[in-house]
């Protein structure tokens, strides 16, 4: 895959990122979702790839575009590219918007997301819950899924140099973690609850100095896909197991292609992939990155573009303005 496309890539996640924060803060959680989804979707087909949709909106009857499936890229644009062209193969997850409640109510963290990889490097994962824990890289070989949570704190607290006391833990608020706050709030470690956006915590999680050192909890298998492809460029990790507990949940299951409803995947099983480029553009203000900024010649954006091969990780501010000779360009 040409490392050149993370630019191609930074376009896509930048307008995908523009589009819905004009809907911010307006209270339409589907609206803001469509017009990412449109806009992404659009971008996409200039972008000179063969690509293929492994993770996305959901099914084809749920979602017209950017469906699970669904072929993207300039040969797949409705106008012909020259015949002589040849185009990489590229397996590609999307969240046009994660975190739709938090742009629509204008909370922070809200993000325009994709990753890439060479074909077959990302896991298709069903639309289920994914018990997950994810850390940066110094405590990635000191935890477990199934160890207690005091145990798992006490080995990050060592590795971090650090009182458990002084650790920052997100949780996503629900009631079904009520358990894991009352254990967390035992041990005495401080714990940021989020409404939503447990994608974007995870990549806090594994930069040094964000003021995260873990996220616990269960959440979308999608974004545990999407945070695995961040942790394999950042050297964090992610623990996770799918959360299988109806009939119906199993078969979904083995119909992409998964049998052991047990395994605890990490990082390298999720986004096994040998090239593996992950882009995210802020739509509100985040831990990482600030939301789109719109001024009267035009937008202001900041993103994170990474990749694993060669090893970079591109903090990038963009200011995008209108094709005007007497534009002002603000800082």
């Amino acid at each position: 895959m040409d490392s050149d496309l993370s630019l191609e890539f930074l376009r896509v996640v930048e307008q995908a990122a523009i589009a819905c924060a004009h809907t911010m803060g307006q209270g339409d959680r589907h609206n803001s979702d469509r017009v990412a989804v449109e806009a992404m979707r659009q971008v996409m087909d200039t972008v000179p790839i063969d690509g293929t949709i492994v993770i996305g909106e959901g099914e084809r009857d749920e979602a017209p575009m950017l469906f699970i499936g669904e072929k993207v890229g300039l040969p797949h644009a409705k106008r012909t590219p020259p015949p002589q062209a040849r185009y990489d193969a590229v397996d590609i997850a999307v969240d046009p918007l994660e975190g739709t409640n938090l742009c629509a109510t204008g909370a922070p963290n809200a993000i325009a997301v994709l990753a890439a990889s060479d074909k077959g490097g990302l896991l298709h994962a069903p639309d289920l819950y994914m018990e997950k824990l994810v850390v940066g890289p110094s405590s990635k070989d000191a935890v477990d899924l199934d160890a207690p949570v005091h145990e798992n704190l006490t080995a990050i607290a060592r590795c971090l140099g650090r009182r458990v006391e002084d650790l920052v833990v997100v949780v996503l608020e629900r009631q079904r973690h009520e358990q894991l706050i009352a254990d967390i709030r035992a041990t005495g470690a401080r714990i940021h609850l989020i409404g939503d956006g447990d994608l974007s915590a995870g990549i806090a999680a594994a930069v040094v100095g964000s003021g995260v050192h873990a996220v616990m909890g269960t959440g979308g298998a999608p974004e545990g896909v999407l945070c695995a492809a961040a942790m394999r460029c950042l050297n964090g990790e992610i623990f996770a197991r799918l959360v299988v507990s109806k009939p119906e949940h199993e078969e979904r299951c083995r119909s992409m292609g998964i049998t052991d409803i047990k395994k605890i995947y990490r990082a390298n099983d999720l986004a096994p992939g040998k090239e593996i480029i992950f882009a995210a553009t802020g739509v509100t203000d985040g831990t990482l990155m600030r939301g789109v900024r719109f001024f009267g010649d035009g937008n202001r954006t900041s993103s994170v573009i990474m990749q694993n091969t060669p090893h970079r990780i591109r903090f990038i501010d963009s200011i995008h303005v209108a094709a005007d000779r007497n534009v002002k360009i603000r800082f």
